[in-house]
């Protein structure tokens, strides 16, 4: 981002930072606080992230995607289900398409790239006051485009798995980690908690979802999307 001269925004936002890069986050938070944004804290991966979106209640995200423990895109799932009062805007390296849409997919409503001019960024971000997504240039012609030959897969809420919406949100976190092929005993250390209280999580997940052993929880975050293989 360049270091022209910008306005300081006349609507204050109430900000959740998200990356793993502190450089890039404690640099954000500065140049945000410099222009009248109120920064409320800082997470680097997705479970910091929805721990602190429950404690701090922010108004809005940014959110990165790459991040360990628990990616962006998962994370604003977790995020999205527990919290869908707040808006979720993915701040990232990543051009890639397929990233974009899946962000729109799990809730996002704003995509902006890092590499984008600075005042442009603030000015998009501000936008969010009169609910105008934030978009880099060129990202809502491609979502327009993937409408026009996607109609219905794209977004198709009949697809989405609605049992999904049964899931609290540390039941979510739980499935997320398991699906990603951790144990019991590793979700548990994972999420500070013990690995009897992971069982009896995935317990209930199985009797939410109405599914019978592991394997088939597994499935389901794999068709619903919550976790990428």
């Amino acid at each position: 981002m360049s270091d022209r001269s910008i306005v300081s925004p006349s609507v204050r936002l109430c900000v959740l930072l998200v990356d793993d890069h502190p450089l890039f986050l404690d640099g954000l938070k500065n140049l945000l606080t410099a222009h009248g944004i109120q920064v409320v804290g800082t997470a680097r991966d997705g479970l910091e992230a929805l721990e602190k979106a429950r404690n701090l209640r922010p108004e809005v995200i940014l959110m990165d995607i790459q991040m360990p423990r628990c990616e962006g895109l998962a994370a604003t799932r977790l995020i999205k289900a527990e919290l869908p009062e707040i808006k979720i805007v993915m701040l990232t390296m990543s051009n890639d398409d397929d990233d974009l849409f899946e962000a729109i997919k799990s809730g996002a409503c704003g995509y902006l790239l890092k590499t984008q001019d600075t005042e442009e960024f603030f000015t998009q971000l501000m936008g969010l006051a009169q609910d105008e997504p934030p978009l880099s240039p060129g990202l809502a012609a491609k979502i327009l485009q993937q409408f026009s030959r996607q109609p219905v897969s794209f977004i198709d809420p009949e697809k989405e798995p609605t049992d999904r919406l049964l899931l609290t949100g540390r039941e979510l976190e739980v499935l997320t980690l398991v699906a990603q092929g951790l144990t019991y005993k590793e979700t548990g250390a994972k999420l500070g908690l013990s690995e009897r209280t992971i069982k009896y999580h995935m317990g209930e997940i199985i009797a939410r979802l109405h599914l019978d052993n592991r394997a088939q929880v597994i499935e389901y975050a794999r068709r619903s999307g919550l976790v990428k293989y």
